[in-house]
């Protein structure tokens, strides 16, 4: 049986204060929370923590917290509110290095200062900050053509459950020093370790940007259409398929450059288009998906995932398990809808039904009686046991954010 904890020895490393209803997790109220000021005081409550198995979630802008399976126990939130600093942006290099407590917004306002950016659209970058985005794995339509997150890692510095400091990558584009530790830690959730600083890959801000959108008639002819334009030589930055019950399919596509360029990628986009008919529209489709997640707590959200010339296909698949969907696919064979399912069996059918599509469906959100009776993210079948073996490997008594992970790891 385990013993309660002596806060009061957790007080002389760093500022502990009681938890509140505000910093429930699933609907577990922590018994205390911490806001430590540098990596080595995250150290110190984390090997604290692990000699007292103290569990622990780590907390960013809080915005995805509901993105993995429901905690079996917490203890101890360990927010990040405090790293919000951008420790070097080396412009000429086109790198920045910032602590991960830092919001996607802040970072990309002082990038901008240089005329650079972070490629990265992810959900509510008021609110999410670099260490979440990373945990979560998060990205939109950009991924299209700078790739997702862990693809703009370069290094990071980390803290393992029993204290220890690792480094991994360095502050340069051209360095292979040490274990790939990004790309495991991106999408792991907060299960294997806290990320401190990270160094990631900026790219200029574009001289200009022009987005259209082509109205279909036909699902299957908008999947088709998104095919063909990467089957060009075009360069979309971005290509989103926005599905809502009881309208047309509306595909968003936009192009960054020069604007000579842009005018002829759009006139060769346009000819592709079997509709004819091409809108121009605003900056703001592309925020369209923090639409999905509205006051309704009983709809769910949920990730697909198939191949890109299945994408239509899971969409009708979708759509006649729940009805009224409202989908948007903000890259080939990868989108998020908003559904409406009544149980954990209704949910368990849908998923089998995309399955046998090839593809997988992550729920993001849910009614809390909805997740606690299904895993959030479906089966991993072969890679769970390699899974399991990781999480042993960087915490082996299972403090951080217990049960949260892929099989309840």
């Amino acid at each position: 049986m385990r013993t309660e904890p002596r806060w009061s020895e957790l007080e002389t490393i760093v500022v502990v204060r009681m938890a509140t209803s505000d910093d429930r997790v699933d609907g577990v109220l922590p018994a205390r929370v911490v806001a430590p000021e540098s990596t080595e005081q995250v150290s110190a409550v984390l090997a604290w923590a692990n000699e007292r198995d103290v569990r622990i979630v780590a907390r960013g802008g809080g915005s995805k917290l509901g993105w993995c399976n429901p905690a079996r126990s917490v203890d101890l939130i360990l927010s990040l509110e405090k790293f919000r600093r951008v420790v070097e942006h080396a412009w000429q290099d086109m790198t920045v290095t910032v602590e991960t407590g830092t919001t996607i917004a802040s970072l990309q306002s002082e990038l901008a200062k240089q005329r650079h950016r972070l490629p990265l659209d992810a959900l509510w970058p008021e609110r999410s900050t670099v260490g979440g985005v990373i945990a979560a794995n998060d990205s939109g339509a950009l991924r299209l053509r700078y790739g997702s997150i862990r693809d703009l890692i370069l290094g990071v510095t980390v803290v393992l459950a029993n204290g220890t400091i690792a480094r991994s990558g360095g502050r340069v584009v051209k360095n292979v020093a040490g274990y790939d530790l990004p790309k495991l830690f991106a999408g792991s959730f907060g299960t294997l370790g806290i990320i401190t600083e990270v160094t990631l890959r900026t790219y200029p801000l574009p001289h200009s940007v022009r987005t259209i959108s082509i109205p279909f008639t036909d699902l299957a002819d908008a999947n088709r259409y998104m095919l063909a334009i990467a089957d060009t030589s075009l360069v979309p930055t971005g290509m989103q398929l926005r599905v809502s019950s009881g309208q047309s399919p509306m595909v968003d596509v936009r192009f960054e450059g020069l604007e000579e360029g842009i005018t002829a990628q759009v006139q060769k986009a346009t000819m592709l288009a079997s509709s004819g008919k091409v809108i121009a529209a605003s900056e703001d489709v592309w925020s369209k998906r923090e639409e999905l997640w509205n006051a309704d707590e009983s709809a769910m959200v949920g990730k697909f995932s198939v191949l890109p010339s299945r994408t239509a296909d899971c969409i009708n698949v979708i759509a006649s398990h729940c009805d009224p969907i409202d989908s948007i696919a903000q890259s080939l064979g990868l989108g998020i809808c908003r559904i409406k399912i009544k149980d954990s069996k209704a949910l368990l059918a849908l998923r089998a039904a995309i399955h046998q599509l090839g593809g997988s469906f992550t729920v993001l959100h849910a009614p809390l009686e909805i997740r606690r009776g299904v895993d959030s993210f479906g089966d991993t079948g072969s890679a769970h046991p390699l899974m399991i073996r990781i999480k042993q490997r960087f915490d082996p008594r299972g403090i951080l954010s217990p049960g949260r992970f892929v099989g309840g790891i």
